[in-house]
């Protein structure tokens, strides 16, 4: 089984976490940048953040044989801090780095006017760079979120194949499905999807346009949790390429629309040794 996490925070995890992740299949990983728990408060903390997903988290995934990819953003929780706002500025400069495969993650928290500003902003961002979009829907009232997202969406100029509408469920995933924008499905204790909900949402949607990710972050999560949903795909009946197109063939097909997914996993030497053409300041 080869396994694609297209969104997992591997900032928030250790080496044996990449190790546990090879020997479950894990070949490929996409990072967004994300809320780090507590308060920014400045931008020059985006832009050591930004580099270390550039440089020094893919040093770390190739000495595992794991391919890394990340996408940048302002997220949604930091759009409505003042002090935040200006990275919108900076972002340009990263987003022509090839480890950069869309931008995100963006869309909303809290469903403030200073999110709708953030969301419009840098789906603007992805057309100017020829980029797809990772669009987080909120955690609360989730179904007012995505129809707020999918109003921007139609307002933007990029076309709806070209964005994922994450962290769905049950109740907005219909929607979603409407919308012609992939389907991202959080697998996260407590909070999110768990695989049997996973493959009860399979079964009535299919397996087109879908991407399953852990979101593994600092919290109470799971970076195993795609190979389980891959188990209990077989257990249900599903094919053996059926897992392969969920958890490989998907997530490769909508990264690949950035024009920069290398599956490859270069000497970590090497790799290093390159870290630092790959600053975005320089």
């Amino acid at each position: 089984m080869r396994i694609f996490d297209p969104h997992i925070h591997m900032t928030s995890r250790t080496t044996d976490d990449y190790e546990a992740m090879h020997a479950a299949g894990v070949r490929a990983v996409v990072e967004p940048s994300f809320w780090l728990g507590q308060p920014r408060t400045s931008p020059a903390s985006f832009f050591d953040y930004f580099d270390s997903l550039l440089g020094w988290e893919p040093f770390r995934a190739a000495q595992y044989g794991i391919a890394h990819h990340c996408t940048l953003a302002l997220n949604p929780k930091e759009a409505n801090d003042p002090r935040c706002t200006p990275v919108l500025e900076a972002l340009p400069r990263y987003l022509v780095k090839d480890p950069v495969v869309a931008v995100g993650e963006i869309g909303y928290d809290s469903m403030t006017p200073a999110e709708d500003t953030a969301l419009a902003a840098q789906l603007q961002l992805a057309v100017d760079h020829g980029l797809p979009a990772l669009v987080h829907t909120p955690h609360r009232d989730k179904a007012a979120g995505l129809r707020r997202t999918l109003d921007v969406l139609r307002e933007s100029d990029l076309p709806p194949d070209h964005v994922v509408l994450d962290h769905l469920n049950e109740t907005t995933v219909g929607e979603a499905t409407d919308s012609g924008c992939w389907l991202g499905f959080s697998l996260y204790p407590d909070t999110k999807m768990d695989p049997d909900r996973m493959v009860r949402i399979l079964r009535l949607h299919g397996t087109g346009r879908v991407l399953v990710n852990s979101a593994a972050d600092w919290g109470r999560s799971d970076p195993l949790t795609t190979r389980r949903v891959g188990e209990a795909m077989l257990a249900a009946g599903f094919t053996e390429d059926d897992v392969d197109q969920v958890l490989w063939r998907n997530p490769v097909a909508f990264y690949g629309l950035s024009g920069r997914l290398d599956l490859s996993t270069p000497a970590p030497s090497a790799l290093h040794e390159g870290n630092s053409i790959l600053r975005g300041g320089e």
